[in-house]
């Protein structure tokens, strides 16, 4: 068994420069915790692979494509391969979110 707790997980360098952590990684699957602070958001990205989100504290924006909305906690959200998405906080409160992506992506992430 292995168990891997966020705060033990190390801080990846990523283009956002956001509180990212590595979970998971296999080539089936990869699960990033990300920590967003009171105004903070990512660069507008493209993932090569399928990628769902899943809001474990606070309130965000999300934007997939061309659509943008505010969720909260134990929501799950899906963002196709290849389309451009985003996530904000506007909030005064921290912002945690699961990302997994399936597979793990061979290429980088193209930042917009």
């Amino acid at each position: 068994m292995i168990i891997t707790k966020v705060t033990d997980a190390a801080k990846n360098d990523n283009p956002h420069k956001v509180d990212a952590r590595k979970l998971y990684d296999s080539e089936a699957a990869q699960v990033i915790h990300l920590t967003l602070q009171p105004g903070e958001s990512l660069k507008r990205h493209i993932t090569p692979v399928d990628v769902f989100f899943y809001v474990l504290e606070g309130v965000g924006i999300v934007e997939v494509g061309d659509e943008k909305q505010e969720v909260n906690i134990d929501t799950l959200i899906e963002s196709p391969a290849g389309i451009p998405h985003c996530w904000y906080n506007e909030s005064q409160d921290v912002l945690r979110i699961l990302v997994c992506k399936a597979p793990r992506p061979g290429k980088a992430t193209k930042i917009l």
